[in-house]
């Protein structure tokens, strides 16, 4: 699968499995919900403090898995690097965000003081490797 066919399957496709390393190497796995940036670049969004922000910002290869509503179906696999994108700088970003995986909120402030409350960093991913490029 190409980088391009990948984009298109995250345009309507948010759920996922995001796989970052810990100190030891060992994968930590984190359910998250991903859209896509106007440059391509997968977007989510999550909090300062999490586990998975210590781990990319100390290793940035990430794995993601994007799979249908239904669980069983499509799914594709993304590899790449993630750069996090702290306040107040990644505000704008995570608006676009939710835009693009939920729609409209009915508050922009409400969801503003939200970010900062919850102390949310937007995370960017450059894809590097799409698949599966075949069936086993």
């Amino acid at each position: 699968m190409d980088i391009d066919q990948a984009r298109e399957f995250l345009v309507s496709n948010h759920r996922a499995v995001l796989a970052t390393h810990r100190q030891d190497g060992r994968p930590q796995l984190s359910p998250v919900l991903v859209g896509l940036d106007q440059d391509g670049w997968v977007v989510m969004s999550t909090r300062e403090t999490a586990y998975k922000t210590r781990n990319m910002r100390r290793d940035p290869r990430v794995s993601i898995c994007v799979f249908v509503d239904e669980f069983f179906g499509d799914w594709l696999q993304i590899d790449g690097e993630a750069e996090v994108n702290s306040l107040p700088t990644a505000l704008d970003g995570l608006v676009a965000y939710y835009q693009a995986v939920v729609g409209e909120h009915p508050d922009w402030d409400d969801y503003r003081t939200a970010m900062v409350r919850e102390q949310r960093v937007l995370v960017r991913i450059d894809i590097k490797r799409a698949g599966p490029d075949r069936q086993g």
